[in-house]
């Protein structure tokens, strides 16, 4: 039998059916990187991939999909264009992480690691290791700290700068 566990809702939102997730982060970031092909082009993006025709091949959908998606990520600054131009060609554009972009690779992490450990039928197809020292690389939740926090032990309270801001 399972343990059901769960995060400390802290203050107003220890009431579940007394308020909303309006505003949520998690439904923001879902709206730009939620669909099949949004995510794996950011996963091909930090593999290196930088040109059109790349992303559209290795994530397997049409130029119509990733032309969209480009589109999406880079507008939301996930990804920039930047010219290039090869010998006698024509100026075409390439698409390069941003800072914002790099900061989603955590998430993708993450759910690679979830994948490996409850979907694949064996090993893990790819390791994640520091290319240093050929450790391995997980991501965790932890403090400021460092000390890992678990589901139970994770604290969720109203951000009270958001909440001044709102008034």
């Amino acid at each position: 039998m399972m343990c059901a566990m769960a995060a400390v809702m802290e203050g107003p939102l220890a009431d579940l059916a007394a308020w909303r997730p309006t505003e949520c982060s998690i439904a923001k970031a879902l709206e730009l990187v939620g669909t099949r092909s949004a995510i794996l082009i950011m996963r091909e993006a930090y593999y290196g991939t930088t040109r059109f025709d790349g992303f559209a091949a290795r994530v397997g959908i049409t130029d119509a999909a990733a032309a969209a998606q480009l589109r999406k990520l880079t507008a939301a600054g996930l990804l920039a264009k930047e010219p290039y131009r090869e010998e006698g060609q024509r100026t075409r554009h390439e698409y390069v992480l941003t800072p914002m972009g790099r900061d989603l690779l955590p998430v993708v992490l993450a759910l690679m690691q979830w994948g490996d450990r409850y979907l694949q039928d064996g090993p893990a197809p790819l390791l994640l290791v520091e290319e240093a020292t050929g450790e391995a690389v997980r991501v965790e939740v932890r403090s400021e700290s460092g000390a890992e926090v678990g589901l139970e032990g994770l604290g969720v309270r109203l951000n009270e700068e958001f909440v001044r801001k709102r008034r």
